[in-house]
């Protein structure tokens, strides 16, 4: 077992400090061992170490950003995704801190694409810099995230659409909560997120606020086992396509290849719209346009801004998952996912699981 003192992170730090250019992916998951270690360092070390990768920018390093992503993936509790070895799994997130504070379009693009034939297991949190994140939409819906079991993988049953609660299966990350909240900065940890989802998804809708995060993380994405992705970055520095105008995107196709090009909502055959048009509100609030959205049988004027928010992004996870041809192809069976209902479906098929399994926890503890 691996001895970790403040007197050998001292010498990590020293490395960082003095010649950033020589800290090497190693050294940063040595380093992440001993931060993530229980009462071994002193807040001293841990604000400096957060600091120094932050002024030096070595968590922009795409090398970097992989190891990190490695190191918090094998700290998580693991799970077993039901049917994994015939479906190709995805996932749609993005970095937040885009402070836009929009309408849950993730959530909502990931039951929609779900309704449409993917198999999303989405990962998530609480919001942290808006008013509604993916976990407090679906708690206002009255979804359940089931506790894991840390003595055995969790089961992902085989349903379209899963949520995957962050903070149940990265138990280490709460070591350094007290610390990132006391600093004036996002740190690599902020960035993470979308990287460590423990179902391993194979297909990533990934977005990210800032435009010079693009390729490293779609290099992120390869380095980490994904096999095809779509990294993007709205103009107005949106962690999702944008409805307002033009996307810069990162395909990475299953070669290993990265394509780097512009999108529009014109080649989605679709219209744009302004981002005060589809601000999100309270969770409530928007867990109520979700409802009506799904539940209305047809389109809704007073929604169309948010509805083609979400066809957009949905569209583009469904091309990701090889369920769409292409991005109009994506926006038809995403519409046909919310009329219909199938959309409902998949939402109620995830609620009605996450109930049977607070149950059955129940049922133990009798």
């Amino acid at each position: 077992m691996t001895d970790y003192t403040p007197d050998k992170f001292k010498a990590l730090l020293g490395k960082l400090v003095k010649t950033p250019e020589n800290f090497t992916p190693d050294d940063l998951k040595l380093a992440l061992e001993h931060l993530l270690a229980p009462d071994v360092l002193p807040p001293t070390q841990i604000g400096a170490f957060l600091a120094a990768m932050h002024i030096h920018r070595v968590e922009r390093r795409p090398e970097h950003i992989a190891a990190a992503a490695e190191i918090l993936r094998s700290r998580a509790l693991k799970v077993a995704v039901e049917g994994d070895d015939k479906d190709f799994v995805v996932d749609i997130v993005g970095t937040g801190g885009d402070g836009h504070n929009t309408f849950n379009v993730s959530t909502t693009a990931a039951i929609v694409a779900a309704g449409a034939g993917a198999r999303v297991v989405k990962h998530g949190s609480r919001a942290s810099t808006s008013s509604s994140g993916s976990a407090d939409i679906l708690q206002t819906l009255d979804c359940h995230f089931v506790p894991p079991n840390a003595d055995a993988p969790t089961s992902i049953a085989r349903i379209p659409f899963t949520f995957i609660f962050a903070p149940h299966f990265h138990p280490a990350l709460a070591l350094v909560a007290p610390h990132r909240k006391a600093l004036p900065f996002r740190t690599i940890f902020n960035i993470l997120g979308p990287l460590i989802n423990p179902a391993r998804p194979r297909g990533m809708l990934l977005g990210v606020a800032e435009r010079e995060l693009g390729l490293p993380f779609a290099q992120s994405l390869r380095d980490g086992g994904v096999a095809r992705a779509l990294v993007v970055c709205g103009a107005e520095g949106l962690d999702e396509i944008s409805c307002a105008g033009d996307t810069w995107a990162w395909s990475l196709a299953p070669d290993g290849s990265i394509t780097e090009s512009v999108l529009h909502p014109a080649q989605f055959g679709l219209g744009t719209h302004p981002l005060s048009a589809v601000k999100g509100g309270s969770a409530a609030e928007n867990a109520a346009t979700l409802t009506r959205m799904f539940t209305a049988g047809g389109e809704v004027e007073e929604l169309r801004s948010v509805e083609e928010f979400v066809l957009l992004n949905a569209a583009a996870l469904l091309v990701v998952a090889g369920v769409a041809v292409d991005y109009r192809d994506g926006v038809r069976l995403a519409r046909e996912s919310i009329t219909s209902g199938a959309a409902w479906r998949a939402l109620e098929t995830f609620r009605e699981a996450g109930r049977a399994g607070m149950a059955s926890i129940a049922g133990q503890g009798k």
